[in-house]
């Protein structure tokens, strides 16, 4: 069972999220917050396996969220479920330490397997907003070592990157590669260190920066 804290500002929106996710067995609605104040409350009380946040809301907005969220020691993470198609707002979800970006107009089928998704530790970029991500990338702030365009991975380490850029857990890599858990958490850690980026979000929009997909 997936434990998830729904952030929406507007009431019958939210209601509706609601009803439908809690159509889905394998859901259950944590708590819900109307605004971003309550959103961090209720996900230090409740611990919730994802977040789903909404972006534009009065007083404490989703990207203030997603900051508060980030300085916890083990935050959850958060999938972004919004109506504007709008680049630097998703450019500034990624730096703010988003996991998931989606647009409202998605599917209840899309919308739980991204949830799942992020559950089981993945990273979900739809397919739809990948371009833009990949437009607005140059934008990001330089790293202080930035990288040239060879790619230092190796040919593993680049298998490992694509199978994250598709949302898989690292236990799904282990499964995929036929390789142990550990395994894969050390290709992991290494390509991070070696792209100078800190979690895997940044890792995948490296590699669509430098197009290494």
């Amino acid at each position: 069972m997936t434990s998830v804290l729904l952030v929406e500002d507007q009431t019958l929106v939210r209601q509706g999220i609601k009803s439908l996710l809690s159509l889905v067995p394998e859901i259950a609605i944590a708590g819900e917050a109307p605004d971003g104040e309550q959103a961090l409350r209720l996900a230090r009380e409740l611990r919730p396996d994802v977040v789903l946040l909404d972006l534009k809301m009065p007083r404490v907005d989703g990207l203030a969220v997603l900051r508060g969220l980030q300085q916890d020691e083990a935050p959850p993470p958060v999938l972004v479920l919004t109506t504007f198609d709008d680049t630097e707002l998703l450019l500034a979800s990624i730096r703010a330490g988003a996991r998931g970006y989606l647009l409202k107009d998605v599917s209840l089928e899309q919308l739980v397997a991204a949830i799942g998704v992020l559950a089981r530790g993945g990273t979900m970029i739809t397919p739809a907003l990948t371009a833009r991500v990949l437009d607005g990338a140059l934008a990001l702030p330089a790293q202080p070592d930035p990288l040239g365009p060879s790619n230092p991975l190796t040919g593993r380490e680049t298998e490992i990157l694509r199978l994250l850029a598709s949302g898989l857990s690292n236990r799904e890599i282990a499964h995929a590669l036929d390789l142990a858990d550990g395994t894969v958490k050390n290709h992991v850690s290494n390509l991070l260190g070696k792209l100078g980026v800190r979690d895997r979000t940044r890792a995948v929009l490296k590699g669509l920066e430098l197009g290494w997909f």
